[in-house]
């Protein structure tokens, strides 16, 4: 094992999935070079009817990337400067970024402590405190590739009429209750980073959506306002999906129930290995399937995941934690007046989580190893 100690095993290895699929790419990237189809090229096209079909979704539409993707949504939905847009306190920037950066108020509310997914009831608690402006929307996050509670979201939406989107950056191929993730509010918006399970080779993202009007108005925002060249029937923006890396996604495409299997049984290997070592292993919630964006480990003593990345990472385990630091307590989000205790398990899951490598390409032997190596690292810390 020592050789493999020298080497930092990565959190994610991009060379090693690149490789074996690296002629189909080239020539897809050869392709849209020859044709010279650079912005809403035929393979933008071609993208989303993939997508279309393997998600089982009515429309789906490429944009720049995944918090594009989020703003464009709230904006083709109706939702306006000044109202507030619900999303989970604990969570990536970009999902109460988006929500802010259209002028719309971040809502946030806590998570439930066993999937770090929105809690519905403090979905219920913020939905009865009176305010002066109007709550138009929830976007649950499926975090870390496991899906929200939708059912019991789209109840409380139907009461409060409230639009749906559900934000998909870390869980597309998951699914709810046979239905794929993105494709059960009323938008589903994807990021392809290049680190999601499927990524691209620079910024990317999509939006699906089972509604021809709300599908209507996102083809056009996404370009400019223009419904025909030159002739701009509402206000937009650029934020086009490039045809090299719609072309890239296609081709990653047909791999990705393959890799998201991989994971799943990576985690699998992990959750048997892991046993009796006093660390509460991914859960997994009956209604959702799991595909392991991150395989999160909860230590449930605040503070020591940051101890515990520091020690692997010099085992040469590429741990992180994500994330540091809750939105409400973010400095950015200073001026919407959240302090420190509104959100308890948002701020427990900061302290306590930590992800370790699980990507679709480890050996067998790098397995072996991050598990000794975190056996012993917690042995360490205990007598420490």
């Amino acid at each position: 094992m020592r050789s493999i100690a020298k080497k930092i095993i990565p959190v994610l290895d991009l060379k090693k999935q690149i490789a074996p699929i690296r002629d189909e790419l080239d020539s897809a990237i050869k392709k849209v070079i020859d044709n010279t189809d650079f912005i809403l090229g035929s393979e933008v096209c071609e993208l989303e009817k993939d997508v279309q079909k393997y998600c089982s979704v009515k429309h789906a539409v490429g944009v720049s990337n995944g918090t594009d993707a989020i703003k464009l949504a709230l904006v083709a939905l109706g939702v306006g400067e000044g109202e507030g847009v619900i999303c989970p306190a604990f969570t990536y920037y970009a999902t109460a970024g988006a929500i802010a950066g259209m002028g719309a108020v971040p809502v946030f509310v806590d998570i439930d402590p066993l999937t770090y997914n929105i809690s519905i009831q403090s979905i219920k608690e913020v939905l009865k405190k009176k305010r002066n402006f109007k709550i138009k929307a929830i976007i649950p996050v499926h975090l870390y590739g496991q899906c929200a509670d939708m059912e019991k979201i789209l109840e409380l939406a139907k009461k409060y009429n409230l639009k749906v989107i559900e934000d998909t950056a870390q869980a597309f191929g998951a699914e709810y209750k046979n239905k794929k993730a993105g494709t059960i509010g009323d938008c589903g918006t994807v990021s392809f980073f290049p680190g999601k399970n499927i990524g691209a080779f620079g910024d990317a993202g999509m939006v699906l959506t089972n509604t021809s009007d709300v599908y209507h108005k996102l083809m056009i925002l996404r370009n400019q306002g223009n419904e025909e060249r030159y002739y701009h029937t509402m206000l937009g923006y650029n934020h086009r999906l490039d045809t090299l890396q719609a072309a890239i996604l296609r081709v990653k495409l047909k791999h990705l129930d393959c890799w998201n299997k991989k994971r799943q049984e990576n985690a699998a290997y992990f959750n048997e290995k892991l046993k009796g070592l006093g660390i509460r292993t991914p859960y997994l919630a009956e209604y959702s399937t799991h595909i392991y964006h991150q395989y999160v480990l909860n230590l449930e003593r605040s503070g020591s995941n940051v101890k515990l990345m520091e020690y692997l990472k010099e085992k040469g385990v590429d741990a992180r934690v994500y994330y540091p630091v809750p939105l409400h307590l973010q400095k950015c989000f200073k001026y919407l007046g959240y302090k420190k205790g509104d959100f308890p398990e948002s701020e427990r899951a900061s302290v306590q989580t930590l992800a370790i490598p699980v990507y679709p390409d480890l050996t067998k032997k790098e397995l072996d190893y991050i598990v000794s190596s975190l056996r012993a690292v917690v042995v360490s810390l205990r007598v420490g």
